[in-house]
């Protein structure tokens, strides 16, 4: 969730900067997270014989399910990960990085199996967590004998998302464009396309921004080279909405949502 509009708001960024001063662009920005759709490609798990797997993971996750903290290579995020059977149809997953709780969440599937609700922290990327609700929607059941968790899942709804996840603000300083969120991210870009660091998001290392035509703006977001997510966002003639299209490359996913000016 911590991404759930990051991506969106740094590409927003990006008109040149003589575009950018004359624009209703400079200022802050809140995504509505009621607006927001949702991938269509499901997440897929599976909990049984006392083992967790998230199979659409990136790196994909297999580890004991007996609520104790597991190692997990490859992840930015967090390095552990304890997940917690509470009954058949509840489990708690809690994140770790250097020993700190960095994630938390609680997964409850309904008595008919096909609705999941879910409440988490993040502060994975934020210095402050971010918190939210939401729900899933059943799209193929789970193997026989697994838990309730199991099979494919596409996220429905997202709700009371809180502001540090929501909001950001940016300004154009001479040729470049400085960004900065309330949970702690920020960088500074050159308005040529020109990679630069990305702070605050370990999962994000540099970011690259170019005008596509004159309302139209795409933002490439990099890990070590490699690209991993291509967002466009388009601002409405009015200057009082922005629509974002975000493109996972590492999930292989795309959503959406508005942003409106505050």
């Amino acid at each position: 969730m911590r991404k759930l509009f990051i991506a969106g708001l740094l590409a927003a960024a990006l008109l040149p900067v003589q575009t950018m001063a004359q624009s209703a662009f400079d200022g802050t920005w809140k995504g509505v997270v009621s607006s927001a759709k949702m991938p269509t490609k499901p997440d897929v798990f599976l909990l049984q014989n006392g083992t967790y797997e998230c199979r659409t993971c990136v790196p994909v996750i297999n580890i004991k399910a007996d609520g104790d903290d597991q190692s997990v290579a490859g992840n930015p995020y967090f390095d552990t990960m304890a997940i917690k059977i509470v009954d058949d149809h509840t489990v708690q997953q809690t994140g770790k990085k250097s020993g700190k709780v960095v994630f938390t969440s609680t997964r409850t599937v309904d008595p008919d199996g096909k609705t999941e609700r879910f409440e988490f922290s993040d502060s994975t990327a934020s210095t402050s967590p971010v918190t939210g609700k939401g729900t899933m929607t059943r799209v193929a059941a789970a193997p026989a004998g697994s838990h309730a968790i199991s099979g494919s899942w596409r996220t429905s709804q997202m709700e009371n998302v809180s502001d540090n996840g929501t909001t950001f603000s940016y300004k154009v300083e001479g040729d470049s464009l400085a960004m900065t969120t309330p949970a702690g991210q920020s960088y500074t870009a050159k308005l040529d396309g020109t990679d630069a660091p990305f702070n605050g998001d370990p999962g994000i290392t540099s970011v690259s921004v170019r005008t596509l035509g004159k309302s139209t703006l795409e933002e490439t977001d990099r890990r070590d080279g490699k690209v991993i997510a291509v967002t466009s966002s388009k601002v409405a003639g009015d200057g009082k909405t922005m629509a974002v299209t975000i493109h996972d490359k590492l999930h292989g996913t795309t959503w959406s949502y508005v942003a409106t000016k505050q």
